[in-house]
């Protein structure tokens, strides 16, 4: 039986965990500095001890930026066979972590299937399941049941949950006071304030949030604190409702820890680009440095089907500035359930994001990769660039598409090639472009 509950109490005893020694091998650090960081809170190991075969990723600002995949069934879409090859090609592209937000059909088997098999993290948000689980109209559900579905979760193996506990009835009345441009577009924070306003009472997950702390550390779950007043739209940001829910968020961050529960905070949303460091900043004082997740932020609001985009811009920025984890935007956001080719879309967009941003911040060995590549484009070795770039089939295929008269240079340039062209030179060789 192993000496602690959560890997935050581990390393506050001076232990070292086996996931700390898979996180300090990936990130190329020493065991010891990174146990300090977990103990503080600044980094966490989502591991819950049920999951059996998960491969240990830290999250932490000064870690490499990992990125999370958002999946699952809903009324609408009811392959679950696609969700799971959805799962398996996140993974293979590299995805650190999983979020199943199953809101349809048999969910507690998908969700085992995904513990039981998935080397990720695994995040859910239990609040959609409650929902589908008891068959029952929302104001039906009572505050022991809201409970119950954490408990489940936690014995099915989840790293993290995403919980709305800052929508508590006095955020509500706050949001109702100050109005929004688009009020809450957070689902799991709509459905609290919704119950919450049918049955008269305070948020479960504000008030009995002791209990739900003792299930997080009886399996060593993240508590991943979920932003109900996240801005939905460019107007909505950096308001009242959604700097007052994070100080609520901080406030339960400290009571977290008090129990050695791991926690991370999430950011938003929509942003406009020069507000998104000054956030990150906001985050860090209020939250007390621990890790923020953040969903984009998507930089303008006029761009559906290319969502991806603007939601890699901002987190790139708000990687750069301090975030440390990354929920992927897909081109169908705000649109439809993602197909697989979104999902490859989205991956892609998010890994460019997270590596530009580990650049940027001076994660060690990050621009190795990129050295790589220019040595490759200098050799013009074709097969080198493939095997480095993050899509090697697109870049492969892109090339097929259209091949060149010259097998060492591309469509684009020919002859005109200035790196071929340049190297001929600089070897002493004649460059007569026309006639060659």
């Amino acid at each position: 039986m192993r000496e602690y509950h959560t890997q935050m109490e581990a390393a506050r005893k001076g232990i070292i965990t086996p996931e700390m020694e898979q996180v300090a091998a990936k990130e190329k650090w020493s065991t010891e500095t990174l146990r300090e960081f977990i103990a503080k809170g600044e980094i966490i190991i989502p591991a819950n001890k049920n999951h059996k075969s998960l491969k240990a990723n830290g999250i932490g600002a000064r870690l490499t930026t990992k990125i999370n995949v958002n999946l699952g069934v809903s009324r609408d879409w009811k392959d679950v066979d696609m969700e799971y090859e959805k799962v398996r090609a996140a993974v293979a592209m590299g995805a650190e972590s999983i979020m199943d937000l199953s809101s349809f059909g048999d969910t507690r088997t998908f969700r085992r299937k995904l513990t039981a098999d998935c080397p990720a993290m695994i995040g859910t948000v239990p609040i959609y399941d409650a929902v589908v689980y008891y068959h029952k109209a929302l104001r039906q559900i009572t505050s022991q049941e809201w409970l119950d579905i954490i408990k489940m979760h936690a014995e099915d193996g989840v790293d993290f949950m995403t919980l709305h506990c800052g929508m508590n009835r006095a955020a509500a009345a706050r949001f109702k006071k100050n109005k929004r441009l688009m009020n809450i577009v957070s689902r799991g924070g709509s459905i609290m304030f919704a119950w919450m306003e049918m049955t008269g009472q305070e948020n479960p997950f504000y008030e009995h949030y002791d209990e739900i702390l003792d299930i997080c550390r009886e399996y060593d779950i993240t508590m991943s604190l979920g932003d109900a007043c996240r801005p939905g739209c460019l107007a909505d940001a950096t308001d009242a409702a959604q700097i007052e829910e994070l100080i609520t968020l901080g406030e339960l961050t400290k009571r977290a820890w008090e129990k050695d529960v791991q926690v991370m905070i999430e950011g938003p949303g929509h942003m406009p680009m020069n507000q998104i460091a000054a956030n990150m900043e906001i985050q860090k004082t209020l939250c007390h440095g621990a890790p923020f997740y953040v969903l984009g932020p998507l930089v303008t609001d006029v761009a559906p089907g290319y969502d991806h985009i603007t939601a890699a811009i901002g987190g790139a920025i708000a990687a750069a500035a301090g975030a440390a984890f990354l929920c992927y935007v897909t081109p169908a956001e705000h649109l439809r359930l993602p197909d697989a080719a979104d999902v490859k879309e989205g991956i892609i967009a998010a890994k460019i994001a997270a590596h530009a941003a580990d650049i940027a911040k001076g994660i060690p060995t990050a621009a190795d990769w990129d050295y790589k590549m220019s040595e490759a484009r200098k050799r013009l070795d074709w097969e080198e660039m493939f095997s480095l770039g993050m899509d090697p089939e697109k870049a492969r295929r892109y090339r097929a598409e259209a091949k060149p008269e010259k097998e060492d240079t591309c469509s684009m340039c020919g002859n005109f090639c200035a790196v071929k062209n340049t190297n001929r030179i600089l070897e002493g060789e004649i460059v007569s472009i026309f006639d060659e």
